[in-house]
């Protein structure tokens, strides 16, 4: 397979770093230093930035102010996003908006489209379930009322919605009597509609999305078939992108300690053993890379295989989860105590790293799917 990019694509990475260049990690709340005060809201200034730089809009279609580029061109941001920690909903947002756009009615999408990728409107999506295990879908119920089931009424508990407390609306899957899975988009201040406080691993402010009989329009509500699979699979490769770019931030710095930190007269880079670790995370993150890159073209171009798309997304997955666990570990070790300090950034990409590989779930649970693929889908 090709992994050679688009010209649009490169522009998109280029206009990123420019964006991200000089954001400080030490800008981001550290877990260690907090005591429960966490930053009220997500980085304004920087998502300003990126909707100037019309990186906000890149898989919108033209008549929405977007480039219409794919998740390969998103995971690509994602990733140079990640290498700061910047703090901001930038996979939600769009991972919500292209949902619309490809699924929404046309009123719903002449609302909202233009605005989000102006970054006037911030949107986000609930994807944990009601504990963090279960499915997030079957959380929330959803039936048909009013006039003509002009209305949809709402009720169940999603946990752990990032970005909560400041994006406008919330995308909730929920799922009907009649077993199909239903996208409302939910406001955050909506009569029915109730948000509790809870803190992530890396120090951010989540939400608990309570729904007690709460209406939402008809026309806010996506009914199509594969609308929450395909989007539940774009959150998911994206969130491998984030750990890819994490991972890379955290080596570039690993490799500028240790080869200035001497011991015996000689910098620690030297050392074999220092070496041996730091070549098998590079290994690690090469196999991240490629196997995000495979998931984002399966999602992008919905391209055969003889696996669905969701094998690779759960490849992508298994690599991220393990991968960026390993990379901070070893991050960590080659430091020293020098890891340890909270003036020095390492800690909280640890975190980050820490809570990335929790929204992604255990390996083995990709590995056990993977493997019912491909006892339903032979590859001989």
């Amino acid at each position: 397979m090709d992994f050679t990019f688009t010209e649009e694509q490169q522009a998109a990475v280029e206009a990123a770093k420019a964006v991200f260049a000089g954001v400080a990690p030490d800008r981001v709340p550290s877990p260690a230093l907090t005591a429960g005060a966490v930053a009220e809201d997500f980085d304004r200034a920087l998502w300003s930035k990126l909707a100037h730089a019309d990186l906000l809009s890149l898989l919108l279609d033209a008549e929405y102010g977007g480039a219409g580029l794919d998740a390969v061109a998103l995971c690509l941001v994602l990733r140079e996003s990640a290498k700061v920690l910047a703090r901001m909903p930038l996979l939600e947002s769009c991972a919500a908006a292209v949902a619309v756009q490809t699924y929404g009615g046309a009123e719903l999408k002449a609302e909202l489209l233009a605005r989000a990728g102006r970054g006037d409107l911030v949107l986000t999506v609930a994807a944990n379930g009601r504990t963090g295990h279960d499915p997030a879908e079957l959380a929330v119920t959803a039936r048909q009322d009013g006039e003509d089931g002009d209305v949809w009424v709402l009720d169940g508990v999603q946990t752990a919605v990032p970005w909560a407390h400041n994006a406008d609306f919330t995308l909730v899957p929920a799922h009907t009597e009649a077993g199909r899975t239903v996208l409302a988009l939910v406001p955050r201040v909506h009569e029915g509609v109730a948000l509790a406080e809870q803190i992530s691993t890396s120090g951010e402010r989540l939400g608990e999305l309570s729904l007690e009989s709460a209406r939402i329009a008809a026309r806010d509500v996506i009914d199509a078939e594969g609308a929450w699979e395909w989007l539940r699979e774009l959150l998911a490769t994206g969130t491998c992108a984030l750990a890819l770019g994490l991972g890379e931030g955290v080596l570039g710095m690993t490799s500028a300690y240790t080869s200035k930190r001497e011991q015996f007269g000689f910098p620690v880079a030297t050392f074999q053993a220092v070496a041996v670790q730091a070549a098998d995370r590079y290994i690690d993150l090469r196999a991240m890379e490629v196997t995000l890159w495979q998931a984002a073209w399966r999602i992008s171009t919905g391209a055969g295989g003889a696996l669905p798309a969701s094998g690779d997304v759960a490849v992508a997955k298994i690599w991220a989860s393990e991968g960026v666990r390993r990379v901070v570990q070893t991050a960590q070790h080659l430091h020293g105590g020098f890891g340890a300090d909270t003036d020095y950034p390492l800690h909280r990409y640890h975190a980050w790293a820490k809570q990335l590989e929790l929204s992604l779930g255990p390996a083995a649970a990709y590995e056990e799917a993977l493997g019912d693929l491909l006892a339903a889908h032979p590859l001989g």
